[in-house]
C-alpha cells in the first residue's frame, strides 16, 4: 500500500512539474519585462533592442524596460542575467561579442553556451571590404594577390584587440593565407577617418559607417562578410563569392533569457519577436543602422553561439591573440 501511494505521488509531482511552466506561460507577463543591454545608449545593440522591445511591449501588452549597463567589456551586465530569475523577466539583449569572450578570457563569471536560452537574433551586421582609393586592387582576388605580393607592408586599421572587427580582419588572413600590418584604433569611427585619410589602406567597416563614403566616391568596396549579401548593397559579392570560400563573419544582435527558463515562455517570446523583425518598417529601420533583419529559432541561434564560441577560440589561438 505505502508503495503504491509512493508511486501515486511520485507520478502526481512530475504531472504538476510538468503543469507549472505551462501554468506560467499562460500568464507571462503578468508584470514588467527588463531587457539588460550591456553596452552605451545608441550603439548597435541598442537600437536593435529598442526597436524590438518597444514593439513587444504592445503585443504582449506588458511594459518593457531597456536597462542600459555599459562596462568591463559586456560582462557586468552579461553576468547579471546569467545570474538572474528565469522566469522570463530578465532578458539581455546583447552582441556577437558573447562568443567573443570566451576566447579572449581565461575565466569568465558565465558560460555563454549553458548560461543562456536563446530566444532569436535580432539582427545581423555584416562589414564591408573597403579600401583607400590609392590601393592598386579592385577586387577580392587582386587584393589577395596584393597582399601575398607585399607581406605586412599593407596596413589595415581596426577598432582595437579582441573586437568583431578584428577577428573579422584575421579570419580573413587565415584563410587567404595573407598578411596586413594591422593598427588599432579606439573604435569605429578613429578608424574609418584614418582610412579617409590615407593613414591605412583597408578596413573591414560597418556597414552603416562605410556606406556613405562608398557613395561619396571616397572608398573602393570590394566585399561583404556576411553569409550572404547585404540588401543595403546588393551588388556587392559576399566574400566567399569573391574567391575566400568559406569565409563568414558578420557581428549580430541577439535576444537571450537565463537557463532554465520554461520552454513556454521561450516559445512566447520568440513567436512574438520574429513576428515583429519581419516587418517591413522594423526591416527599414534596421537598414537604416546598417543591420539586416534576422529572426531565427531558438535552436538556430543557440547551434550559432556554440559554434562561434569554438571558431573563435581556435581563431584566436592560431593568430596568438592576446586580451589587452
Amino acid at each position: 500500500m505505502i508503495k503504491s501511494l509512493t508511486i501515486v505521488v511520485a507520478a502526481g509531482c512530475a504531472a504538476l512539474a510538468g503543469v507549472l511552466p505551462a501554468a506560467a506561460a499562460d500568464s507571462y507577463p503578468s508584470r514588467p519585462i527588463r531587457v539588460i543591454v550591456p553596452q552605451s545608449a545608441s550603439g548597435s545593440t541598442d537600437i536593435a533592442a529598442r526597436a524590438l522591445t518597444d514593439r513587444l511591449a504592445e503585443s504582449l501588452k506588458q511594459n518593457i524596460v531597456v536597462d542600459n549597463r555599459p562596462g568591463a567589456g559586456s560582462l557586468n551586465g552579461t553576468d547579471m542575467v546569467a545570474k538572474a530569475a528565469p522566469d522570463g523577466y530578465t532578458l539581455l539583449a546583447i552582441a556577437a561579442s558573447l562568443t567573443i569572450t570566451p576566447a579572449m578570457h581565461s575565466k569568465l563569471p558565465f558560460d555563454p553556451v549553458t548560461d543562456f536560452a536563446p530566444i532569436t537574433q535580432i539582427a545581423d551586421l555584416p562589414h564591408i571590404v573597403v579600401v583607400h582609393p590609392s590601393v592598386a586592387a579592385k577586387n577580392i582576388p587582386e587584393l589577395v594577390a596584393l597582399l601575398k605580393a607585399k607581406p605586412g607592408q599593407i596596413t589595415c586599421g581596426y577598432s582595437g584587440i579582441g573586437t568583431s572587427t578584428h577577428l573579422a580582419i584575421e579570419l580573413f588572413q587565415h584563410m587567404s593565407q595573407t598578411k596586413m600590418l594591422l593598427v588599432p584604433y579606439k573604435g569605429g569611427t578613429p578608424a574609418m577617418t584614418a582610412l579617409l585619410g590615407g593613414e591605412v589602406q583597408v578596413n573591414f567597416a560597418a556597414s552603416s559607417t562605410a556606406i556613405p563614403h562608398i557613395r561619396a566616391g571616397k572608398l573602393r568596396a570590394m566585399a561583404v562578410t556576411g553569409a550572404k549579401r547585404s540588401t543595403a548593397v546588393p551588388d556587392l559579392p559576399t566574400m566567399a563569392e569573391a574567391g575566400v570560400k568559406g569565409y563568414q563573419h558578420a557581428s549580430w544582435v541577439g535576444l537571450l533569457a537565463p537557463a532554465k527558463t520554461p520552454q513556454p515562455i521561450i516559445n512566447r517570446l520568440h513567436e512574438e519577436s520574429v513576428k515583429i523583425i519581419s516587418r517591413n518598417d522594423v526591416k527599414a529601420l534596421f537598414l537604416k543602422s546598417g543591420m539586416e533583419a534576422e529572426g531565427n529559432s531558438p535552436k538556430e541561434f543557440a547551434a550559432t553561439i556554440r559554434e562561434e564560441v569554438d571558431k573563435w577560440k581556435k581563431l584566436v589561438k592560431i593568430a596568438g591573440i592576446k586580451a589587452q
